[in-house]
């Protein structure tokens, strides 16, 4: 039986308004950041019961979706880096991670595992410099918004991870001497180096700054805009033609993660991380009598790094103790429960940072899905993580929230028709 135009367009309204109160709502408890005027007012008019259903999505869960954005975040520099946000220091720093000359061998760069094309990684389980490693290579995008770097929080500075690997026996083996020499070789590094870091640095003041402006670079690689962005846009301006192109599994694999699945609790913010450390019930011994401790090992080395923020190479001036960035090092503390924690990453970029895991050990997305699913709660330690539980999802689930995930990446599958790229503030 077909409604009535008078029927269709009080449904319509109706629906509408629901949507309206939806989207108030949830931008009432978003970030004051994510607010914009009129939004109530203007998704009362611009969603269409035809177009975009607008109970698809409870209030509480549009909240939760529009919490992970907008993207890209306003641009970042590090207090503890006198390199960050120098135009010429980053123009440096992309040419020295792709220099092989300041590795031992002559032969590896940062760009030898962290490659662009693969979402600044390697493609394999576990990285190989001069020797092999027990971890997978991390991608490189978005570490600005990171407190702690590396799998195990080693280092609480971008500089001081990228020092770690330049001057590690395992990774590219190099020292202060070789970066040095091949510094003062060069009188265009060094016409950008000499007014940031003083006249004549040492050896080890120029490795430093080789560091710092590597990760000066580093930290203006953002993640680009996604399918799922443009998603989360529309419903903060309520703009339902907009929403309606978001892929219908994606949809429900969305639904799944900030309803049922609690994905959020750890995936959090628009990074989807909260740059912490859990143990999420993978294995942490490497063989036979020998594990990887994760946390427990990268707090211990963090103490005493050298080049930590409690050293005289931080360069963060002025600030009260209370907001220095040294504090979180300072106050960090070693507990049993951190063995085999691991960093949660960010979920950006997903599709091109295969295999996944600390250690590689989970070739694709599904991999990773199904591990949540049939979680083994005996494999995480006694005081383990208490929000986590086997999320028990179908087949079609899995699929389902494969197809969100898989948004979060840009790619012909992450697109939506006409998206808008100008991000909701």
């Amino acid at each position: 039986m077909r409604a009535t135009p008078g029927a269709s367009r009080r449904a319509n309204g109706a629906l509408a308004l629901a949507a309206a109160l939806a989207i108030a709502a949830a931008l009432a408890t978003a970030p004051a950041a994510n607010a914009e005027p009129s939004t109530a007012a203007r998704a009362a008019n611009e969603f269409r019961a035809d177009e975009f259903r607008a109970d698809e999505f409870g209030v509480d869960e549009i909240a939760r979706i529009v919490s992970h954005g907008p993207w890209p975040p306003p641009p970042v520099r590090d207090p503890s880096n006198r390199a960050s946000g120098d135009a010429a220091a980053i123009a440096l720093g992309q040419r020295l991670f792709s220099d092989p000359a300041i590795s031992a061998s002559g032969s590896i760069s940062c760009a030898s595992c962290h490659d662009p094309r693969r979402g600044f990684t390697d493609g394999k389980a576990r990285a190989t410099g001069l020797a092999a490693h027990d971890r997978n290579t991390q991608g490189l995008l978005d570490a600005a918004d990171w407190r702690w770097f590396g799998w195990d929080g080693g280092a609480d500075t971008l500089w001081a991870a990228t020092l770690r690997p330049l001057l590690s026996p395992q990774e590219m083996g190099s020292d202060a001497a070789r970066i040095a020499a091949r510094l003062r070789r060069d009188a265009a590094a060094m016409r950008v180096i000499e007014p940031l870091f003083g006249p004549e640095p040492d050896d080890e003041a120029l490795a430093v700054a080789a560091a710092k402006s590597i990760a000066a670079w580093v930290e203006t690689l953002r993640s680009p805009r996604t399918a799922f962005d443009a998603f989360r846009d529309a419903l903060a301006r309520g703009d339902a033609v907009q929403a309606a192109r978001y892929p219908v599994a994606a949809r429900r694999g969305l639904k799944l993660f900030v309803g049922p699945g609690n994905c959020g609790a750890c995936h959090v913010g628009p990074s989807f991380s909260n740059s912490e450390f859990h143990d999420v019930g993978r294995p942490f011994v490497l063989a036979p009598g020998r594990v990887d401790p994760g946390r427990h090992a990268g707090i211990r080395r963090v103490q005493a790094d050298r080049y930590n923020l409690l050293g005289r190479f931080n360069d963060e001036r002025g600030a009260a103790p209370e907001r220095s960035r040294a504090l979180q090092t300072r106050t960090v503390v070693l507990q049993h429960r951190n063995w085999g924690e691991w960093r949660t990453p960010t979920l950006r970029g997903l599709r091109d940072t295969a295999p996944y895991m600390h250690d590689g050990s989970l070739p694709t997305l599904r991999d990773v899905v199904r591990h949540y699913s049939e979680l083994d709660l005996d494999r995480l330690h006694a005081d383990g993580e208490s929000l986590l539980r086997p999320l028990k999802l179908s087949s079609s689930e899995i699929e389902d929230l494969v197809a969100f995930l898989e948004t979060l990446s840009p790619s012909p599958r992450g697109t939506m028709a006409g998206a808008k790229e100008a991000p909701t503030r």
